[in-house]
């Protein structure tokens, strides 16, 4: 019998490779910045993949806790001659140094690092497409060092960047968006030798370059590859026991909820929590595949699982969630202009702007809406074409997310009378449109007292 050339039987053992994955099932395992922050966690993170390694897992990683940041700080100090690479480079070889790992192990990226620095130095600024090839380099040393670390664990790695392995985006540089998948995503993880350890928050267009999926975008790429592979579940490792009825830093009797459904999540997420990235929960709701958010530092704890439908007789309320860093901008209209021409010209306004916008409050010439505070400064020139604008700056947004009947037949009532008993002033509110959720916002110095008292309200 005849044998067949070595380029058929590796592509013979791909195929195979991807029905076995199919047939047996893979998870998606992401570890965010602090799960991935020192040698230590390292160490930790080698041994939550061993335990599940018969489940063929697929390890996303962030870049290591403050990275990112320490990037785009030293891209913003490139106008005064600064983009100084030594500290970040030590930042790396330290953690390598304390896993025992090669010294030079990423002294290829380190160097095109500090080329690319130079020439920040040079031309004094960095454009959008820079900045997101700059932000790369915090996650492509990541996936590196933790495949480095699995196969010093005995465990076979290889680290791929997202780009490498299909992940393609638009060009919107700083928070493209995902173009469609045609299978190339699980052709590229089937062809890695061992554990295939992919870089989040990064892609790249069609034109070959690098682009950013947002910050806290490790989320979104996770669940993109957990779709891509048609995985059993999307693991987020992170340094908190699951979703909380509040947070912790805020109320430290928050509790765990154990069981959410996507689109509480959803929710929570609109109005602050960061337990999740907004993003990564649309893929894998659309697709079926159940998230479970889980402690990086507690591997036994059971965390958060997130899918279609929550448990039934859960609580009426199900968290409280809030934004920081608000302001309430209010537009008032010439009243010769009709009211669905103005709202039409501040939302066009705002579009520009990518701007996250909640709750609205409407009426006849008036707009009152809550943003950030760094949007909402650059909101108001634009804005201010169109109307008088008012700026409220230091107020919070508190979102109270539950059942929709509950919110309706009472819940809302209860938050307004308990905020209103302790003398918390409220300057703007709403109900979401699917029922389940009410915003209001309050001044960033009663924040932690609103959340506080509405946590014993309803989850005493």
């Amino acid at each position: 019998m005849p044998r067949r050339p070595a380029t058929e039987d590796a592509e013979h053992r791909l195929l195979a490779k991807g029905r076995a994955l199919h047939d047996r099932g893979v998870i998606v395992m992401k570890f965010g910045g602090t799960s991935v922050g020192d040698a230590r966690s390292i160490r930790q993170v080698v041994e939550i993949v061993r335990q599940q390694h018969s489940r063929q897992p697929v390890v996303v990683v962030s870049a290591h806790a403050g990275v990112t940041d320490a990037l785009l700080a030293m891209a913003a100090s490139a106008t005064g001659g600064g983009a100084d690479t030594g500290a970040i480079a030590e930042r790396h070889r330290t953690i390598l140094r304390e896993l025992g790992l090669p010294a030079d192990l990423l002294d290829p990226l380190l160097a095109e690092l500090q080329d690319l620095a130079r020439g920040l130095r040079l031309v004094g600024a960095a454009s959008p497409k820079a900045l997101d090839l700059l932000a790369s380099y915090g996650e492509r040393c990541c996936a590196r060092t933790v495949a480095a670390a699995l196969r010093a664990g005995g465990i076979p790695a290889q680290a791929i960047d997202a780009f490498a392995a299909g992940l393609r985006t638009d060009s919107a540089y700083g928070r493209a968006r995902p173009l469609p998948d045609d299978g190339r995503i699980l052709h590229a993880l089937v062809a890695v030798q061992g554990v295939p350890v992919v870089t989040g928050f990064i892609a790249s267009d069609e034109h070959g370059n690098i682009t950013t999926l947002g910050r806290n975008g490790s989320d979104y790429s996770a669940a993109l590859f957990g779709v891509a592979v048609r995985a059993e579940e999307i693991q987020i490792w992170k340094d908190v026991d699951g979703v909380r009825t509040a947070d912790p830093k805020l109320v430290p009797m928050a509790k765990p909820i154990r069981s959410m459904s996507f689109e509480e999540v959803c929710e929570l997420a609109s109005f602050g929590s960061k337990v999740l990235h907004p993003a990564a929960m649309v893929p894998a709701m659309t697709s079926g595949i159940p998230i479970l958010v889980r402690n990086t530092q507690e591997p036994a704890a059971p965390g958060t699982r997130i899918e279609a439908t929550a448990v039934k007789d859960r609580p009426a309320v199900r968290a409280i969630a809030h934004r920081t860093k608000m302001a309430l901008v209010t537009v008032s209209s010439q009243r010769l202009v009709p009211q669905h021409a103005f709202l039409a010209r501040v939302f066009a306004e705002l579009h520009e702007l990518s701007a996250d916008i909640g709750p609205v409050a409407v009426s006849e010439a008036a707009l009152t809406l809550a943003l950030d505070e760094a949007t909402a400064e650059a909101a108001l020139t634009r804005l201010g074409a169109l109307g008088e604008v008012r700026i409220e700056r230091d107020q919070a947004v508190v979102g109270v997310v539950g059942d929709p009947r509950a919110i309706e037949a009472g819940g809302a009532a209860a938050v307004f009378a308990a905020l209103s008993a302790a003398g918390i002033p409220v300057r703007c509110g709403g109900q979401g449109a699917p029922g389940g959720t009410l915003a209001i916002v309050v001044p960033s110095s009663e924040l932690r007292r609103t959340v506080t008292l509405l946590h014993e309200r309803f989850f005493a």
